[in-house]
C-alpha cells in the first residue's frame, strides 16, 4: 500500500533515453503524482441517481428505441453487463440477451449537469485538471499534500462523489498520466488501484501490446506482424528499429511499454480541436436520398457550434458505421477554410459518395470537422464568381442561428431536411 507522497514519485525520476526535449523538460519540472477519475457506466448511473426507485441495481442501457426494438446499445449498467449486454449491441440482440432490459432516452443536457457537478468536486483538490470527456478527468495532486497522502485524496474524492452525486467512479493513480489511466481501468466499478513504474513487468508485460494505453488495432497488429506481440517485448524493442517503422511515435511506444509518459496535465481550456456530430440510427440506412438528408442535418448542427464558437474549419470528415461495428472515417482538406453549413454539407456529400456503396446498411453517420482556427484570425477566401452572394448567405445563417437560439432546434431548418412526406427525418445526434 502506498504510505505517502514520495514512495510513489520517487519513481518518476526514471529516464528514457531520446525522446523530445519538449517531454524531457516536462519531465524535468519534478516527480508528479496524477490522478484519473473515470466515472462508471456515467449515463445509465446518472438515470439511476436521477431515479433511484425505478432504476437502481437494475439492468439499464442507454440507446436505441425500446418501442421498435431497433437501434444501438450506447452503454448499458453493470446488471446488464452481468446478463450478458455489451455496448454496441443492438437493441433486438440486447433485448433477447436480457429480455427485462430497461431501455433509455439519452438525455446529455443531464449527463453535462452532473458532469459538471463531479468535475467541481475534483477542482477543489488541484486547480491542475484536464478534463478529457464527459466522464473523465485527469488531476495532477502533486501539490495537494494538505489535503493528505495521495490515497487519502483519492477516496476522498471517490467518496464525495458517491455522496454529492450518488456516481460510482474510479480512480487510479500513478507517476504520470499513462499509468494514472491505465489504473483507473483495472478495476471497476467502484476501484481506487495504484499503478507505479515497478508494477509494469509484474502487472502488464505479459499481455497484448494493445492493452497497452494508446495503442490501437491496427498499430497493435503492425508490431505483431513485427514480431513485437506483448509490451515486454515492446519494452525491450530497440528505440531506433521502432521509430525506423512508426516515426516519431516509435520512441512513445517504447516509453509507454516501459511505463513513462511526460504529458503534463494542462488545466488550460483549448480550442476545439474539432466540432462533430454522430447519430446512431433507430433502423439501418441503405438509400442515398434518406443518408444525403442525415449528412445535410449533421452539417447543419456542426455548422452552427462552429460558428457559435467564432472559428472556420478547414478539414470535413465523415465516419460511417455498419451494422457489424465496423467503422469508416474519410476526411477531406478544402482549398479554402469556411463557416458555411453548405459547404461543410458538400464535402461530407462527396465523401460518402467516394467512400460508400449504396445498398449498404450504415448503423451510424457522423461530421466532424477539423483544423479549426479563429475566424477574426483567418483570412476566408471568396468565390471570384459568388462573393457578392457571400454576405447575405452569412446574414441568412446568422439569422437563422438566432432563431434556434431562442425558439429551440425544431424553429427552422433548411428545406433539404424535408424528406418527399414533408416530415423532418427524426434523429438525435450526440456531441463529439
Amino acid at each position: 500500500m502506498l504510505k505517502g507522497t514520495n514512495v510513489l514519485i520517487s519513481e518518476n525520476k526514471h529516464r528514457a533515453g531520446g525522446g523530445n526535449v519538449k517531454q524531457h523538460a516536462a519531465a524535468d519540472n519534478g516527480p508528479r503524482v496524477i490522478l484519473h477519475l473515470d466515472m462508471n457506466a456515467f449515463y445509465c448511473s446518472v438515470h439511476e441517481a436521477e431515479e433511484p426507485g425505478k432504476y437502481k441495481n437494475k439492468p439499464t442501457a442507454v440507446g436505441g428505441d425500446a418501442e421498435q426494438r431497433r437501434g444501438v446499445i450506447v452503454t448499458c449498467s453493470y446488471a446488464a453487463r452481468a446478463k450478458g449486454v455489451r455496448t454496441g449491441m443492438t437493441v433486438r440482440e440486447a433485448l433477447k440477451t436480457c429480455p427485462e432490459l430497461i431501455l433509455i432516452k439519452t438525455d446529455f443536457k443531464l449527463y453535462r449537469s452532473y458532469s459538471e457537478r463531479f468535475m467541481a468536486i475534483a477542482r477543489q483538490y488541484t486547480p491542475l485538471v484536464q478534463q478529457m470527456s464527459i466522464d473523465e478527468c485527469y488531476l495532477d495532486i502533486t501539490g495537494s499534500g494538505l489535503f493528505g497522502t495521495p490515497v487519502e485524496i483519492a477516496q476522498t474524492i471517490q467518496r464525495r462523489i458517491q455522496s454529492e452525486c450518488a456516481l460510482p467512479c474510479s480512480i487510479g493513480i500513478g507517476p504520470n498520466k499513462l499509468l494514472a489511466k491505465m489504473a483507473s481501468d483495472m478495476k471497476k466499478p467502484n476501484g481506487l488501484t495504484i499503478l507505479r513504474i515497478r508494477d509494469m513487468p509484474r502487472l502488464m508485460w505479459d499481455k497484448p501490446c494493445d492493452v497497452l494505453f494508446g495503442v490501437g488495432k491496427k498499430t497493435a497488429e503492425k508490431l505483431n506482424r513485427l514480431q513485437v506481440k506483448t509490451i515486454s517485448q515492446l519494452a525491450a524493442a530497440d528505440a531506433e528499429f521502432l521509430r525506423r517503422h512508426f516515426g516519431v511515435m516509435g520512441q512513445w511506444l517504447k516509453d509507454a511499454a516501459n511505463g513513462r509518459d511526460y504529458s503534463p496535465v494542462n488545466p488550460e481550456e483549448e480550442a476545439s480541436k474539432s466540432i462533430g456530430h454522430m447519430t446512431t440510427l433507430p433502423a439501418d440506412v441503405t438509400e442515398k436520398e434518406e443518408a444525403a438528408r442525415i449528412l445535410l442535418e449533421l452539417s447543419d448542427r456542426t455548422g452552427r457550434r462552429l460558428r457559435a464558437q467564432h472559428l472556420v474549419t478547414g478539414t470535413v470528415q465523415i465516419t460511417i458505421r455498419k451494422p457489424d461495428m465496423t467503422t469508416i472515417a474519410r476526411s477531406r482538406t478544402m482549398e479554402a477554410v469556411t463557416q458555411q453549413t453548405s459547404d461543410i454539407y458538400r464535402e461530407a456529400l462527396r465523401l460518402l459518395e467516394r467512400h460508400w456503396r449504396e445498398g449498404d446498411p450504415i448503423r451510424l453517420l457522423g461530421v466532424t470537422l477539423q483544423n479549426l482556427s479563429p475566424a477574426e484570425e483567418t483570412a476566408i477566401q471568396l468565390d471570384l464568381f459568388d462573393y457578392e452572394q457571400q454576405p447575405r448567405k452569412d446574414a441568412l445563417e446568422a439569422a437563422m442561428d438566432k432563431l434556434r437560439d431562442k425558439f429551440g432546434e425544431k424553429a427552422i431548418h433548411s428545406a433539404g431536411l424535408l424528406p418527399k412526406s414533408g416530415k423532418r427525418v427524426a434523429k438525435a445526434p450526440s456531441e463529439e
